[in-house]
């Protein structure tokens, strides 16, 4: 029997703003001490009234039009009850039936086939947090941090239209950049500033009939949440291959370290949650009025103010990059990962663009740009890639923090490209550029690393590298490759790593 995966994923966003969703305590609380981001309202106490933060609420406006969905003219707070130790009012205030954006989706863009493929997405609604349960094995009892409670979330639901794990790991990997991009989240799956539970049931394939769906808990990571629907789907189908398919929807809790998934609890409907609107806060309005967009307040919000924010989103970008600046997949994937680095290698091709044409003004060739731009685009790309952004990762420096310019990365990439300096000592500038902010021709000049590209003070420098190493010349003679290179490598010792070592080469293959 063929059975197909059905797959929706629910995913929690908290939401960095300055104060808790309906207080106005701090929403730093997880860098504090337990329960010092508290107060009356997010304790729940008796005759409190919430207020809606408004940067909440626009901010999730804001994903909602990101994530293509219809924005709601009029949106509600309902309460949503259950009893649990995390939850002091014994109901949380959420949106049941009037979310903020609904019948959205997102494109993801499948690196193997290069093709997109587009999740719909169900809603997304506003709520708070429920606090914070701290566990200890070794106690007979539990502590609770309540400097959570209280702290908003977004909640995205996807329509079932995810057909495996990869592509579960694809779409919420490309919600968290939209998110980051946005700057409405830090979107930290390890942090739990993302959350994600996932819904998955199996079916015969071709059959319409929609199967109990199991829902599982506890996904920290994206690798987590990938292997937990590939065991789910392992699992499910020997129970379908045994006659036993699911008969109920349950929830499951994965255990990493076991690598399996564990029963907690049958799971609840809408019903078991007793919802009704919350009588403490007033709906909110959306509308559009673009001639006067500065008309809104809390209860009123037009979504023409919104669009003006709307920032170019990753998948956009992804495209583009690919398109204009002729990079592989991976390579944009790398870039685009932080919009900052993706701001800054578009801030240094600007700059090489204007270093290139200093070389036509100097007379060296017409037209440098044109002819070699692909190059020099992969040369930049390459060089942020594989050398600045790892330095970056190293030194924990943040690339607004850099105290290189785009202007001097530009103009190292230019003494690259024109062959002034080689890879090895461009490593070595880059390391100092990065501790000083120094440009890097007043490096090369201070330091004394200018290229060795004058033949015949290379010819002295490869004639005395053969007298001095007969054994490896011997062997390159009678046709062994590896003994040249053992030769190149003593002239850029000789050298301090600053011969041409193209110039290099060719000179020591005439001399052999």
């Amino acid at each position: 029997m063929e059975l197909e995966p059905i797959i929706g994923l629910e995913i929690h966003v908290q939401l960095k703003t300055k104060t808790k969703m309906f207080c106005t305590c701090n929403n730093s609380g997880e860098n504090m001490p337990p329960n010092s981001c508290i107060c009356p309202i997010c304790l729940g106490h008796p005759g409190t009234l919430p207020v809606a933060n408004k940067q909440a609420i626009e901010w999730s406006a804001l994903a909602s039009l990101a994530l293509h969905c219809q924005i709601a003219e009029y949106s509600k707070f309902d309460r949503k009850h259950y009893f649990y130790p995390d939850l002091p009012k014994a109901y949380q205030i959420s949106q049941l039936d009037h979310p903020i954006g609904k019948n959205g989706f997102l494109y993801i863009l499948n690196p193997e086939s290069n093709e997109e493929e587009k999740i719909s997405i169900n809603r997304l609604h506003l709520e708070e947090d429920a606090a914070k349960l701290l566990h200890d094995p070794s106690k007979k009892y539990s502590l609770i941090d309540f400097n959570r409670g209280g702290t908003p979330l977004m909640e995205i639901v996807t329509e079932p239209d995810i057909k495996n794990p990869g592509q579960a790991k694809l779409f919420l990997q490309e919600l968290r950049q939209i998110m980051r991009y946005l700057d409405v989240s830090e979107a930290d799956m390890e942090k739990g500033h993302l959350r994600c539970d996932a819904n998955i049931s199996l079916k015969p394939a071709g059959e319409e009939n929609l199967y109990p769906k199991t829902e599982i808990k506890n996904l920290n990571s994206f690798k987590m949440v990938e292997k937990a629907l590939e065991y789910e789907i392992s699992r499910q189908t020997k129970l379908w291959l045994e006659g036993n398919p699911p008969k109920e929807q349950t929830t499951r809790g994965w255990n990493d370290d076991k690598g399996i998934s564990e029963e907690q609890r049958s799971k609840e409907e809408a019903n078991d949650y007793r919802y009704f609107p919350e009588p403490d806060i007033p709906p909110i309005h959306f509308f559009i009025q673009a001639e006067k967009p500065g008309q809104d307040n809390g209860k009123n919000i037009n979504i023409a103010n919104l669009k003006t924010r709307l920032p170019e989103l990753a998948y956009d970008k992804k495209k583009r990059f690919m398109a204009e600046y002729e990079l592989h997949y991976e390579e944009v994937r790398i870039m685009i990962e932080d919009k900052k680095n993706a701001d800054y290698f578009e801030q240094v091709i600007s700059e090489l663009h204007d270093w290139v044409n200093h070389l036509e003004k100097a007379g060296q060739k017409e037209n440098i740009w044109q002819e070699y731009k692909p190059q020099l685009i992969k040369l930049a790309a390459n060089w942020l890639i594989n050398k600045l952004f790892p330095l970056l990762e190293e030194k924990q420096i943040k690339i607004e923090k850099i105290k290189i310019t785009p202007e001097n990365m530009a103009e190292l990439i230019t003494l690259i490209f024109t062959k002034k300096i080689n890879n090895t000592t461009a490593t070595e500038i880059l390391a100092e550029m990065l501790a000083t902010g120094a440009d890097p021709s007043h490096l090369i000049k201070e330091k004394n690393l200018d290229q060795i590209s004058n033949e015949e003070e290379l010819e002295n420098i490869i004639d005395k590298v053969i007298k001095d190493n007969p054994r490896p010349v011997e062997d390159y003679k009678k046709g062994k490759e590896k003994a040249l290179q053992a030769l190149i490598g003593k002239v850029m010792a000789q050298t301090k790593g600053k011969a041409n070592p193209e110039i290099a080469l060719k000179l020591l293959k005439n001399k052999l």
